[in-house]
C-alpha cells in the first residue's frame, strides 16, 4: 500500500510541500514521538482534515519524509558529480554536495537515526538505498582501474557513507561549522594515501 496519495494538482503538491517542511522542521526540532499531525498543520497553515487527503497516519509521512530527504540527498549528489572526469573527482565533489545538502537540512540526523526507533526498515532502507548507488559507482570506477579492487566494493562504500557522516555530524552539527574545501582535502587523502606509515 502506497503510503502517499498522490497530489494530481499543482495547488496539491505545494500542499504536499508545506507539510513535508513542515513535519521535518518538526521531527527535527521536537522528534517524531512529541510531534502530533496537528503541530504538522498548523505549521502548514492547512486545515487538520486537509492532511489526510494525502497520508493517512503520523508515520505515512514519517515514512514518506525519510524517503523524500533520501531522494533529494541523492539527487543533489548526481547534479554534484555530473561533470566529473574521474572516480576520485566524483568522489571529492560528492562530499561537498553532501556537506552542502546537510547545511540546509540540519535536522536529517535526528530524523534518520530516530528512525531505528519509529521504524527500523524506514531507517535500514534509508541507508542501504545510499549504499547501492555507491557500489555500483564503486564497482565500474574498480574495473576501469580508479579503485584497487583488494577492497570489497560494499566494505569501501559503507566506509565513504561513515566518514561522510561523522564528518558533517562533527563540524555541521556539533559546531556549526561549514565543511571546508580543506577538510574534504583531507578526508580524500585518507582515501587515496592511507593513514599509516608503511
Amino acid at each position: 500500500m502506497n503510503i502517499l496519495n498522490e497530489p494530481k494538482t499543482q495547488r496539491g503538491k505545494d500542499t504536499l510541500d508545506k507539510i513535508c517542511k513542515s513535519a521535518e522542521e518538526l521531527f527535527s526540532s521536537q522528534g517524531y514521538y512529541n510531534t502530533s499531525i496537528n503541530d504538522i498543520t498548523r505549521m502548514a497553515d492547512i486545515a487538520p482534515g486537509t492532511f489526510y487527503i494525502y497520508f493517512k497516519d503520523k508515520i505515512s509521512v514519517f515514512k514518506y519524509l525519510v524517503e523524500h530527504l533520501n531522494n533529494a540527498l541523492r539527487k543533489e549528489i548526481r547534479e554534484g558529480i555530473k561533470n566529473c572526469k574521474s572516480r576520485y573527482e566524483e568522489e571529492h565533489e560528492g562530499f561537498k554536495a553532501f556537506f552542502n545538502f546537510l547545511k540546509h537540512h540540519r535536522g536529517l540526523y535526528k530524523i534518520i537515526w530516530e528512525a531505528q526507533f519509529v521504524d527500523e526498515e524506514t531507517f535500514r532502507n534509508y541507508y542501504e538505498n545510499i549504499a547501492k548507488g555507491y557500489i555500483r559507482r564503486i564497482d565500474a570506477a574498480q574495473k576501469k582501474g580508479e579503485i584497487s579492487c583488494d577492497i570489497d566494493a560494499k566494505t569501501l562504500a559503507y566506509c565513504f557513507i561513515g566518514v561522510s557522516n561523522f564528518i558533517g555530524l562533527k563540524w555541521i552539527i556539533f559546531d556549526e561549522l561549514p565543511v571546508t574545501d580543506a577538510i574534504i582535502d583531507d578526508i580524500m587523502k585518507l582515501f587515496k594515501n592511507g593513514a599509516f606509515n608503511k
